[in-house]
């Protein structure tokens, strides 16, 4: 059976959508004196992951706005606002990822028409969550005569008119600077799996890097279970690609003998590096091999490929909905309270970063 933190409720599936707006009082200091004002906002939710918007809604204490975005024969998309939005804060939440109701296109397309229909229904302003970020591996090039991806679709969202983009572990982090006029908050999930990773009671830990670009990555994770008086030494291994998921050659750089290793990456797609990575660490002596990514992407026949013993635990979160039979030894940690406390702290004008870094 599936692990679950913080749960999704199922009610959440029933809910109707209803209209119902949020007043939160923003604090403001100005010279030692706290001035008080409310602010409206509404959460609405793409077609992308309905059941995460529905929870964030509950740790809001509301409920959905009530928007369609339905399909003709022929593909096209029709998205529609169903009450007034005018003069109101828009957010809207939507991972641009593939699911059963569609390709990471037709949610980027989903994406960047409820933006423009929330413009001309006058929203005060709009803030695009964008839990999982599509096309961010594509973000240099490797080649000649290809596109940077990433870009190209950033400029496409940013074109659309939103006021503000939250999203989630972006593969790479200077993706942030391909929106040029915006505000672009990329917030890390080490400080959700570290507590968990923290109450496993692991032996002698290592934080193990899968690649040198996930390094920073790993260090922030460490200094997270550090923080929860988790000491743990550091990792990485080194990767030589023989092409796009292709790995030619693996080692490992630092200590892992006798220790509990724990694998940070930002997603998993087909698993099957993270399997050769696991047995590389087993090989050198690692006792037992835990995996904590963000974005569950999982192709193909990724879930039956993470049921491999050689994985301790599985620890993921909920920015993906997952699709097919997921094996026992997988735990998913919601990131919904976290975006709720985000989207809490940008109405009301609160540090963000504060947040991030426990306080």
């Amino acid at each position: 059976m599936i692990r679950l933190l913080k749960p999704f409720v199922i009610s959440a599936l029933l809910f109707s959508n209803q209209c119902v707006s949020s007043e939160v009082a923003t604090q403001l200091g100005v010279e030692g004196h706290v001035k008080k004002t409310t602010s409206q906002y509404y959460v609405f939710s793409g077609n992308s992951n309905k059941l995460l918007t529905n929870t964030i809604a509950q740790n809001l204490s509301t409920s959905l706005g009530h928007s369609t975005a339905t399909r003709f024969n022929d593909g096209e998309i029709r998205v529609k606002f169903d009450e007034s939005i005018r003069k109101k804060d828009i957010i809207i939440v939507q991972s641009t990822c593939g699911t059963i109701n569609g390709s990471v296109n037709d949610h980027i397309m989903e994406l960047i028409l409820m933006i423009k229909a929330a413009k001309r229904a006058s929203a005060a302003s709009i803030t695009a969550i964008i839990p999982y970020f599509g096309y961010a591996r594509q973000d240099r090039k490797t080649e000649g005569r290809v596109t940077i991806s990433a870009a190209d679709v950033a400029e496409l969202i940013e074109s659309a008119g939103p006021t503000r983009i939250i999203t989630i572990d972006l593969h790479c982090g200077q993706i942030q600077g391909f929106f040029r006029n915006i505000p672009v908050d990329n917030l890390p999930v080490s400080s959700i799996f570290a507590p968990y990773v923290a109450n496993l009671k692991l032996h002698n830990p290592v934080v193990v890097s899968p690649d040198a670009g996930g390094a920073e990555r790993a260090y922030k994770f460490q200094e997270q279970l550090k923080k929860l008086n988790v000491e743990a030494s550091y990792a990485m291994i080194s990767k030589k690609r023989a092409g796009a998921g292709v790995i030619e050659h693996m080692s490992i750089i630092g200590d892992v003998n006798g220790r509990d290793a724990i694998i940070i990456d930002d997603m998993c797609d087909t698993g099957g590096t993270l399997v050769k990575a696991s047995e590389l660490l087993k090989e050198k002596g690692a006792q037992k091999v835990y995996v904590c990514f963000t974005h569950p992407v999982f192709s193909n026949n990724a879930l039956q490929t993470i049921a491999n013993p050689v994985f301790e635990r599985v620890i993921t979160t909920d920015t993906i909905p997952l699709r097919g039979k997921v094996p026992d030894n997988l735990v998913i940690i919601s990131v919904a309270p976290f975006l709720a406390n985000v989207i809490e702290r940008v109405q009301q004008g609160a540090s963000v970063s504060s947040l991030l870094n426990g306080g």
